[in-house]
C-alpha cells in the first residue's frame, strides 16, 4: 500500500467555487506544506447564475462540464491535485436556490438519500484516510439546499465511517466571526465609498457568520492570498475578483478573507483556550 503523507485534510463542499472562497488559502497553505488536501464536490453546479454575458449560454451539463474545468484551474492555483465529484461527476445534480422547482428534481442533490450519498464519501475516507474534515454548519452557511445537503452527508459519513473503523479526528465547520465580516465591511465602505455593498450581507450572504466566541480556530493566509484570489477567478462564470473584494452574480461587493476561520464541533480542541492555528493541532501524525 502507498504511504500517506503524515497530514491529510478533506473538505466537502456543494458546487465549484466554494471550496476556493471558503478555505483557498487553507488549501494552499498545506498543499504547499506537504498535507495531502483532497477536495470533493457534491455538484457540478448546473444551475448556477453566471456573469460574463458571452458565456450564459451556458445551462445544464454544459455549464456543469464548463465549470468542472474551472475547478480544474483553480485546484491548479491552489497546488491541489486531489479533487473528486462526490459518486463521480454528474452523480448528484445542482438543486438550484431554497423554496424553488429545481428542489423536487429527482437528479438533484437535495433529493438524495443521506445513507447512499454518504456511502461515497465513506469511500473516499477509507482510501484518503483523513485526520481532518472541514465542511458546512446545519444550515449549509446561508441556507442552500445543497450546502445542507453537503453537511448531512458530511456528517453522516463520519459516523459511518467511524463504525467502520476509519475514525475521523477533528471535524470543523466553515466560519466567519461577526466582528471579522462588519470589520471589513466598513473598511470597504472606507477605503471605496460608493462600492455596491451587500449591505445585509454579514447576516445572510457570507456563509458562516457566527458570533465571535464559536470561533475555535483561524488560519493566516496571507502567505497564500495571491493563490486564493487567482483561484477564485478561475471560477469566472460565478466571482469576479477586484482584491480586496469580490462580486457574485448580485454584482454586490464582499470582503475577501485572507484568514479563515473554523469552528471545531468534533475531536480535541488544542490548547488552553485560544484559538487554534493548525487544523491538525494535538493530532498525532501517522501514516
Amino acid at each position: 500500500m502507498t504511504e500517506l503523507p503524515a497530514r491529510r485534510l478533506l473538505l466537502v463542499h456543494a458546487h465549484p467555487d466554494d471550496e476556493s472562497i471558503n478555505n483557498g488559502a487553507t488549501m494552499a497553505r498545506y498543499a504547499a506544506e506537504g498535507a495531502r488536501v483532497t477536495l470533493v464536490t457534491c455538484t457540478l453546479g448546473e444551475r448556477g447564475e453566471v456573469i460574463p454575458p458571452e458565456l450564459r449560454r451556458l445551462t445544464g451539463a454544459d455549464l456543469g462540464e464548463y465549470r468542472r474545468r474551472e475547478l480544474t484551474g483553480a485546484m491548479r492555483e491552489l497546488g491541489v491535485e486531489d479533487f473528486r465529484q462526490l459518486g463521480g461527476a454528474g452523480r448528484y445534480q445542482d438543486s438550484g436556490m431554497m423554496g424553488l422547482a429545481d428542489n423536487d428534481d429527482p437528479a438533484c442533490f437535495w433529493q438524495a438519500d443521506i445513507d447512499e450519498a454518504a456511502a461515497h464519501l465513506v469511500e473516499v475516507i477509507r482510501e484518503v484516510r483523513p485526520q481532518v474534515l472541514v465542511t458546512y454548519d446545519e444550515n449549509g452557511g446561508y441556507g442552500h439546499p445543497d450546502h445542507i445537503q453537503a453537511h448531512r452527508v458530511a456528517m453522516r459519513a463520519v459516523e459511518l465511517a467511524a463504525e467502520a473503523g476509519f475514525a475521523i479526528a477533528k471535524v470543523y465547520w466553515n466560519r466567519v466571526p461577526r466582528s471579522v465580516a462588519e470589520g471589513a465591511f466598513a473598511q470597504l465602505e472606507r477605503d471605496l465609498p460608493g462600492l455596491p455593498l451587500t449591505k445585509s450581507a454579514v447576516v445572510d450572504d457570507v456563509p458562516g457568520v457566527v458570533d465571535d466566541e464559536l470561533i475555535t480556530a483561524e488560519i493566516d493566509g496571507i502567505a497564500h492570498a495571491a493563490a486564493k484570489a487567482a483561484a477564485m477567478s478561475a471560477h469566472a462564470t460565478q466571482i469576479t475578483v477586484a482584491e480586496p473584494y469580490f462580486l457574485l452574480s448580485n454584482e454586490l461587493a464582499q470582503p475577501l478573507f485572507t484568514t479563515e476561520y473554523y469552528e471545531l464541533v468534533r475531536g480535541e480542541r488544542a490548547g488552553t483556550g485560544a484559538r487554534e492555528t493548525d487544523l491538525f493541532a494535538g493530532i498525532e501524525e501517522t501514516s
